[in-house]
């Protein structure tokens, strides 16, 4: 309460400005929700899900110095923080300066009053042990007694004070100087010191499992010693193994043991470059991605790709875009996810299909059809162009992962990186920004598959021409400003506008330079067959394209009449033979529907047929003198010529008479009565039955018969086993774990609740099975998190992909 009741007054202390620079960030939104008061303000700072958004957000030495603040605890002075780091005086402690002030613009570290450092309260749960150390001393005193403490200033030689507050506070005292604890430590035993010393520069162990009944820890080789010291701490309850305070270990490792503090970002190797030969590449690049990715979204309009029955895109159907739309799988990838995105792609059934927005997109500029997917691509929850898991197995795009933030934090620290680099100067190797990346947003993720940091991730830049030459391009800065206004400027000045003509040349081919209208491209997609997009699209003509057009339903004149208006001179005399001569041969064979056939050899009562009033509604139609056709099926046309006194036949289908034969109508079996259960013979069920109750009944008596009625059972599960669930973890998994049984879904929900480790079987997105081990189990609807002993990571996992339980 007391950090709480100092960053309120610290608060208090800023102006209005920097109070709502302090809440974006936090939030890590340009516009969150107002506080009604400071007070509120700080509750909201304090709160551990604030601090999870800010970590992400920080550089490598803004991340270490707060991992040295949390190692320190909750308070700390700017003396023993710079001290540690090492960054006492000159450009590091210049560098520390400035980034406590980052610290401070995030209310991750405030001063008070008295130039003391405060921390917010989540902070130190951000690392299990920041700097490899544990607790400081304060704290792990806080359950001891003032007996106990007594004993262990004693056994240093100092005079007990009188109560527990001041002799915990002499004892802190005390282990707070490090030259004092190497006089203490001269004094111990050898093995004492052996046993310290490797202590000090390890990690603190983590318990283990509690077993009811089981003996305490057993102490090590010249613990004891180090106990009635108070160099080391035992819980009271003797629960886990003996903690070094934070004091203590800092003390033993000695004053030239620094914490790690890298002020400086990585330097890769710089090659000179000018703005034009940035902007000059910048734009190829987005004018290709452009025109492919329109290939790409036309390609989903003319037959929407199917989905996996385990949800998403998969190889095959990535595949067939790619063909029809000449674009390689990470342009498909790429255009998919952020067309998803910007609401220009949405699920319909087991496909994905263009919305109405992209019909608007399509007939918008290049400029801000580009526009619009550079900014879906910067908030992209993921890496889209990623097409292998960690076991090296295909993904399928559009699969509806869950979100990822490091993803996201990934492109954030690209743009950062990219703008430090000096004025007129760009990486030799685009892949040379990897490390500056990391130094950026040490908490972003990188593909597993990426053989240099960020490889992924640095050429999707590339492609959308935010990275040019190595360098950031204005669509870059634009982005990283989040100016979505001065992005389309940017792209309208990177961008021509789109060509309206196309040039036709007698070899059959049209060139469109730079990206098609909407109007062109729909032309020519109908009419021929693309070639080649990007800086310049290709289409050629052929017999089989314009057969295509006139199978459409469009007429050879209306076909050169479109072609004409999209081309700025006359058709081509090739072309024109061609439109001629292939409409000539189209449709010389022709396929009419028919439910059934009708022929005789008598033309006259055939045309009788096909004029008969009352027989209008089978659709007869004459094909020859001895031949109709019926729109209706054969049973219903010879029902409705012998209605009018004709006396057809009917035929098989290799030609021969259908003989008829008529079955004698039989009733039905009687359905036996159900018989009763034999082990309710002799019982009467006291539920009240609408056939028991008389027409004109006593309502008095109807009432007392209600009220002995037992009551309604309640819902059993949708297993069928007739048990309701037993808790709401349970039922919360069984809405969404569909392949598990009730036994699983029970077993499953159970390690929940109790934090056991489970084994369960699981298919991935690639469609691949694995039995993986969990543990640490976190529910999070439809997701579960958790820690897999296969990957020795933290992963998350879907529940509808769990298709097996196996308990531990």
């Amino acid at each position: 309460m007391a950090s709480e009741s100092t960053l309120t007054a610290w608060l208090r202390g800023l102006d209005g400005p920097r109070l709502a620079r302090v809440l974006a960030t936090r939030n890590d939104t340009a516009s969150p929700p107002e506080p009604r008061s400071v007070g509120e303000l700080a509750d909201r700072l304090q709160r551990p899900g604030s601090v999870a958004l800010a970590l992400p957000l920080l550089t490598l030495p803004d991340l270490q110095v707060a991992e040295a603040v949390a190692a320190l605890g909750t308070t700390a002075s700017r003396e023993a923080l710079a001290k540690l780091l090492g960054a006492t005086a000159g450009e590091a402690g210049l560098a520390l300066e400035a980034v406590l002030e980052t610290l401070a613009g995030y209310a991750l570290v405030w001063p008070d009053h008295n130039g003391r450092l405060h921390a917010a309260a989540p902070l130190r749960q951000a690392w299990d042990a920041p700097l490899g150390l544990d607790a400081p001393l304060a704290q792990l005193l806080a359950d001891m007694t003032s007996d106990e403490l007594r004993g262990m200033l004693a056994a240093l030689g100092i005079k007990p004070p009188g109560t527990k507050q001041q002799r915990m506070a002499a004892l802190v005292a005390h282990h707070s100087d490090p030259e004092v604890i190497a006089e203490v430590l001269a004094r111990a035993p050898a093995v004492t010191q052996k046993l310290l010393a490797h202590r000090a520069g390890s990690a603190p162990r983590q318990p283990q499992a509690i077993l009811f009944g089981a003996p305490g820890p057993v102490l090590e080789p010249g613990a004891r010693w180090a106990l009635d010291r108070g160099l080391l701490i035992q819980d009271r309850r003797r629960y886990g193994p003996a903690r070094m305070p934070v004091e203590v270990a800092l003390a033993l490792r000695g004053p030239t043991w620094h914490a790690p503090f890298a002020p400086l970002p990585p330097s890769p190797q710089l090659v000179s470059i000018t703005p034009t030969e940035v902007e000059r590449e910048a734009a190829a690049a987005a004018a290709a991605l452009l025109a492919q990715a329109t290939s790409v979204l036309s390609a989903c309009s003319s037959a929407p790709p199917a989905r996996l029955k385990s949800g998403g895109i998969g190889a095959r159907e990535l595949a067939r875009i790619g063909k029809a739309a000449h674009a390689d799988d990470a342009v498909v990838r790429i255009t998919l996810e952020t067309a998803y995105t910007a609401g220009l792609l949405a699920r319909v059934g087991d496909r994905v299909a263009p919305t109405e927005a992209y019909d608007v997109w399509a007939e918008q500029e290049p400029a801000e059809r580009l526009a619009t997917l550079l900014q879906a691509w910067r908030e992209l929850p993921l890496t889209s162009t990623r097409a292998r898991d960690e076991d090296n197995k295909a993904l399928p795009a559009l699969a509806g992962a869950p979100p990822c933030n490091g993803c996201r934090q990934a492109r954030h620290g690209l743009f950062a990186a990219a703008a430090q680099l000096p004025a007129g100067q760009g990486v030799k190797n685009a892949s040379d920004l990897g490390p500056a990346v990391a130094w950026h947003r040490p908490l972003a993720d990188t593909s597993p598959t990426d053989v240099t940091p960020f490889a992924t991730v640095i050429r999707e830049a590339e492609m959308f021409g935010v990275i040019a030459r190595g360098a950031l391009s204005a669509l870059g800065v634009r982005l990283l400003a989040y100016d979505a206004e001065g992005l389309t400027a940017t792209c309208r000045r990177l961008l021509p506008p789109a060509a309206e003509t196309a040039r036709i040349g007698g070899d059959l081919t049209a060139v469109v330079a730079g990206t098609p209208a909407a109007r062109v491209a729909v032309v020519l997609d109908a009419t021929a067959d693309r070639e080649t997009s990007g800086t310049a699209s290709v289409w050629r003509f052929s017999s089989g394209s314009i057969r295509r057009a006139l199978d459409a339903g469009r007429a050879p004149g209306d076909i050169a009449a479109d072609l004409a208006a999209v081309t700025a001179g006359p058709l081509p005399q090739p072309l024109s033979y061609l439109i001629a001569d292939t409409a000539r041969g189209h449709g010389r064979v022709r396929i009419a529907p028919a439910a059934c056939v009708l022929h005789g050899e008598e033309p006259a009562l055939l045309a009788e047929l096909a004029a008969h009033r009352k027989l209008a509604e089978l659709g007869l139609r004459q094909l020859a003198p001895t031949v109709l056709v019926s729109r209706s099926s054969l049973d219903t046309t010879l029902a409705a010529l012998r209605a009018e006194g004709y006396a057809p036949v009917a035929e098989t289908a290799d030609g021969t008479v259908r003989i008829e034969k008529t079955r004698p109508q039989r009733a039905a079996a009687p359905v036996p009565a159900p018989r009763k259960d034999r082990g309710q013979l002799g019982t009467r069920s006291t539920a009240v039955r609408t056939s028991e109750v008389p027409v004109a009944a006593d309502m008095d008596v109807l009432a007392v018969r209600l009220l002995t009625a037992p009551p309604t059972a309640p819902e059993p599960d949708p297993f069928g086993s007739g048990v309701p669930f037993g808790t709401d973890t349970e039922e919360i998994v069984a809405g969404y774990a569909k392949h598990l049984s009730y036994s699983d879904v029970r077993q499953l929900a159970h390690a929940i609740d109790a934090s056991a480790a489970i084994t369960v079987e699981y298919v991935a997105t690639s469609g691949s099975r694995t039995v993986r081990t969990l543990s640490r189990l976190e529910l999070d609807p439809p997701y579960l998190e958790a820690w897999c002993h296969l990957r020795e990571a933290e992963r998350v996992f879907t529940l509808s992909r769990i298709h097996g339980v196996m308990p531990q």
